[in-house]
C-alpha cells in the first residue's frame, strides 16, 4: 500500500496505528506535541469503559461498539473489571429512577449491598445501581502502553506540525478539535477534571453520583488517587479550570463522602472534547483523507471500534456502520 500517515497521537490515533499494523499496514505517526501528554485531550480522560452507563444518554452505536472496548483494551493495558456503582443522594432519588429507566445491564442494590461493594461509602447511601460487567483503566498508563507497543514494532510517535494537505499518500486524521478547519460540523465540549489524593478513602470501582445539574464520577487510580470529572460545557474556551467548575466537582465529591473534604488537590485539568452534532464518533472520508473524529466523551470506549473500521476499509474497502462518506 502507498504511504499511510496517522495524524495525531491521542487515543484515536494510537489505536488507528495499532489496527493498521494488525492488517499489515505500517504507518507513520505524526503529532505536533509529540507522544501523549497534557496537550492531548486523551490525557485528561476518566478511563471508564462503561457502555451501559453511557447508554443513559448516548446513542445506540456507542453502546453497541462500547461493549467490545474492554476486550480490546485488555490486550493492551491493565484493566480493572469491578463494574460501576451509580448512586444518588436521597433528595435526588428521582435521578436514579430516570437513570435506571434509560440504561440497561444493571441491578438495583440496597444499603447492605452498597456497603458490601464499597464499605467506605456505607452507611450514607441506601439505594443504587450496579453495572457488574463494566471496567476501567488508567488512561495515562494505557496511552504509554499503546506507545510502547507501537515502538516495539518500529512505529514511534514523531513530533511534527502538519495538516492533511501537507502530506502525501493516505492520511488518517485523528487530531480531534484541531481538525475543525476540515470538519466545520465539529463542535467543542469543554471538560474539566480534578485529581485528588485521599488516603483515608478506598474505592474498588468508578462511582457515579447523579445530580440534576452537575453529576459527578469518581474513578480510583490506586495509591489513594482519585479522578473527579467531569464538567460538560458547550464552549470552545481554553484555559484553566474555572472556580465554578472546581466548586461543583469538589462539592459533589464531598456530598458522596465528606472525607473528600480533607483530600489533597494534586492536579486540575481541562480540555476540549470534539463532537459531531449527534455526539456519535465517525469516520469521514474526503478523498485520500479519513477523518476519525467526534469521540466526544467516549474516547476510550469508542477508539478501538473506530480504528478497526478505518483499518478494515484501507485493507479491504469494507465500510462499517461508523463510516460516513462525503
Amino acid at each position: 500500500m502507498a504511504e499511510v500517515t496517522v495524524l495525531g497521537a491521542g487515543v484515536a490515533g494510537l489505536w488507528a496505528a495499532r489496527e493498521l499494523l494488525a492488517r499489515g499496514i505500517r504507518p507513520r505517526i505524526l503529532d505536533r506535541a509529540g507522544p501523549p501528554g497534557p496537550h492531548h485531550c486523551s490525557w485528561w480522560a476518566g478511563g471508564m469503559l462503561a457502555p451501559h452507563c453511557e447508554g443513559a444518554v448516548a446513542e445506540p452505536a456507542v453502546i453497541r461498539h462500547g461493549t467490545e472496548a474492554a476486550r480490546a483494551w485488555g490486550a493492551v493495558t491493565e484493566l480493572r473489571r469491578n463494574g460501576t456503582l451509580v448512586l444518588a443522594l436521597e433528595r435526588d432519588r428521582a435521578e436514579l429512577d430516570r437513570f435506571a429507566a434509560r440504561s440497561s445491564g444493571h441491578r438495583q442494590v440496597d444499603a447492605a449491598e452498597i456497603a458490601e461493594l464499597e464499605p467506605h461509602l456505607a452507611p450514607r447511601h441506601r439505594r443504587g445501581l450496579f453495572f457488574a460487567t463494566e471496567a476501567h483503566l488508567v488512561p495515562r498508563r494505557a496511552l504509554a502502553d499503546l506507545v510502547a507497543g507501537l515502538e516495539a514494532e518500529g512505529v514511534p510517535v514523531q513530533r511534527a506540525e502538519a495538516t492533511p494537505g501537507d502530506l502525501a499518500g493516505t492520511v488518517l486524521d485523528c487530531r480531534g478539535f484541531a481538525a475543525r478547519g476540515d470538519l466545520p460540523e465539529l463542535r467543542a465540549v469543554r471538560g474539566e477534571m480534578v485529581l485528588l489524593r485521599a488516603s483515608e478513602i478506598d474505592l474498588a470501582r468508578p462511582v457515579r453520583l447523579l445530580h440534576p445539574r452537575h453529576p459527578l464520577y469518581i474513578v480510583p487510580r490506586g495509591d489513594g488517587l482519585f479522578m473527579l470529572g467531569a464538567t460538560q460545557i458547550e464552549s470552545a474556551a481554553t484555559g484553566p479550570v474555572t472556580a465554578r467548575s472546581a466548586l461543583e466537582l469538589l462539592s459533589a465529591a464531598y456530598a458522596l463522602d465528606p472525607r473528600f473534604g480533607e483530600a489533597e488537590i494534586v492536579e486540575f485539568g481541562a480540555d476540549l472534547r470534539p463532537a459531531f452534532p449527534d455526539n456519535v464518533p465517525r469516520i469521514v472520508q474526503r478523498g485520500r483523507v479519513l477523518h476519525l473524529n467526534g469521540l466526544f466523551r467516549h474516547g476510550y470506549l469508542m477508539a478501538p471500534a473506530l480504528a478497526r473500521q478505518a483499518a478494515a476499509f484501507l485493507a479491504t474497502a469494507e465500510k462499517g456502520d461508523l463510516f460516513h462518506e462525503d
